[in-house]
């Protein structure tokens, strides 16, 4: 959107919350949220974080459009992302000839989240537009990652943004949060008492139960805390694409907890988190794995998904990919994979199923 239509995507975000699911939804939508801020003249402001872009990035492109016109533009670019270290350094080299304030990240720790935060002029106040994400801001691996985009105004999500982007900043650490979990302070710790909560609701036989989407699974305390849930008699089924240090279905130890990973034409990389409390359903979405480094030295944020629209969406992503029985892998209790095989002809290739939903 440009020009005279470039307010056209705050009112549909000002409507209600905006999630996609990529690669089966466009990852347009966030390019040009970029670009419509840019050219906007009631935009004073973006801030953003970057961990990996594509080289002729038109989000990147935007930002210094943006600075250009005097804008107040604010980039947190990782200079430690593996493999990108020299493209990122050079868009920091153009941010800042563009007149934008580049910030380089906190030593020993690597900025991996993923937030946006447009600030508009609207009827005498400023409005926040937040764009959280679990992938990068890269239109080219967004084509081959599953991934999901949440664009709100919710004003305690935008309250938590602002704290989070003055951490950034080198200003204050981000206490008083009401939505976000941020690593290295509170995520982990969050996360566990989820956990913990299906635990005590299972033992009072009260409806519970826990799916989870992600990368990789190695933290020992996590692993422990879906042990103890398991034992409580907590349904847990998770996907887990890469190393998943849990060892599912052992007698007395994970009786109730299955793990599948999917090898597919795209790269299973989105983290959704799915509690059951008690039937009022909680979804959240990150862009950490539960991983050490990722609770203790990296920047990452976990939000929630609280529109019920949108959590039925999260459900049915979740309910397509753990039945999944074409290019899914389940492994056993000995530490081994086995393939998935459609029983009774009943086939779920759940790539192709989300897009063709």
């Amino acid at each position: 959107l440009r020009g005279e239509e470039s307010s056209d995507i705050f009112s549909i975000i000002k409507q209600g919350d905006v999630m996609l699911s990529h690669p089966f939804d466009s990852f347009d939508p966030v390019i040009k949220l970029l670009e419509s801020a840019a050219s906007d003249p009631d935009v004073v402001a973006i801030k953003q974080t970057i961990y990996r872009v594509s080289r002729n990035s038109r989000i990147m492109n935007a930002l210094i459009e943006a600075a250009k016109k005097g804008k107040q533009v604010t980039v947190l670019i990782e200079l430690k992302a593996r493999f990108d270290e020299a493209n990122n350094i050079e868009w920091a080299r153009r941010l800042e000839s563009a007149g934008a304030t580049v910030l380089y990240g906190t030593a020993n720790v690597k900025t991996h989240c993923k937030i946006t935060m447009v600030i508009r002029k609207e009827n005498q106040s400023l409005k926040h537009y937040i764009h959280l994400g679990t992938g990068n801001y890269n239109e080219d691996t967004a084509r081959l990652y599953t991934d999901i985009s949440l664009m709100t105004c919710n004003e305690e999500i935008a309250k938590d943004a602002i704290l989070v982007f003055n951490f950034l900043s080198g200003y204050t650490r981000p206490n008083n949060l009401s939505k976000l979990s941020v690593s290295p302070f509170n995520l982990k710790d969050n996360l566990l008492s989820l956990i913990l909560r299906e635990k005590e609701n299972a033992n009072k036989n009260i409806k519970a139960g826990i799916r989870a989407k992600m990368n990789s699974l190695c933290d020992p305390d996590i692993i422990n805390a879906l042990y103890e849930a398991s034992n409580a008699g907590v349904k847990i089924e998770l996907l887990v694409r890469g190393i998943c240090c849990l060892r599912p279905g052992v007698a007395g130890l994970s009786d109730n907890i299955s793990v599948i990973s999917i090898v597919g034409n795209f790269l299973e990389h989105s983290r959704i988190f799915s509690f059951e409390n008690g039937g009022n359903g909680e979804y959240y979405c990150s862009s950490s794995d539960m991983m050490p480094r990722n609770f203790e030295r990296r920047i990452e944020l976990m939000f929630p998904v609280e529109d019920e629209t949108l959590k039925e969406k999260l459900n049915q992503v979740l309910t397509i990919k753990l039945s999944d029985n074409v290019k899914s892998y389940r492994l056993a209790s000995d530490g081994k994979y086995v393939k998935n095989h459609p029983e009774d002809n009943k086939i779920i290739d759940s790539q192709n199923m989300l897009k063709e939903l």
